[in-house]
């Protein structure tokens, strides 16, 4: 059961940016960035919401399952926020590597001006 969880918070993410709103781009990120750390993609499911009375933008929640375990993203257009859920298990080989490797792919995306990450050894 031991793996790495790495969350990030997001903000001041710039909202015109199409994988704040466009699910299909959000999707060839987190597919390409995927590949590039080394994991496997099983999985997939990127649902836009409706707008909110008012509102003009509105946000994505994407989720990749991985053979390794799971990629989650969420969108916040109207605040310029985006969180990053990654989290691989160690069964077998050590894929820590790999899901630092994810995690800074999707931040340099976003370029945020404000970063909170963490760190959770699991198991």
């Amino acid at each position: 059961m031991q793996g790495l969880h790495l969350t990030a918070d997001l903000r001041g993410c710039a909202t015109e940016q199409a994988l704040m709103v466009d699910p299909a781009a959000l999707r060839a990120l987190c597919l390409a960035a995927v590949a590039k750390a080394g994991l496997t993609a099983v999985g997939e499911l990127f649902h836009r919401f409706a707008p909110a009375a008012g509102e003009t933008q509105t946000g994505i929640t994407g989720v990749l399952l991985l053979a390794e375990s799971h990629l989650a993203v969420h969108t916040w257009p109207e605040l310029g926020g985006v969180t990053l859920d990654v989290y691989v298990c160690n069964f077998g080989q050590d894929n820590s590597v790999c899901a630092e490797a994810l995690m800074q792919q999707l931040i340099s995306a976003f370029a945020p001006q404000q970063l909170s990450r963490q760190a959770l050894q699991r198991g």
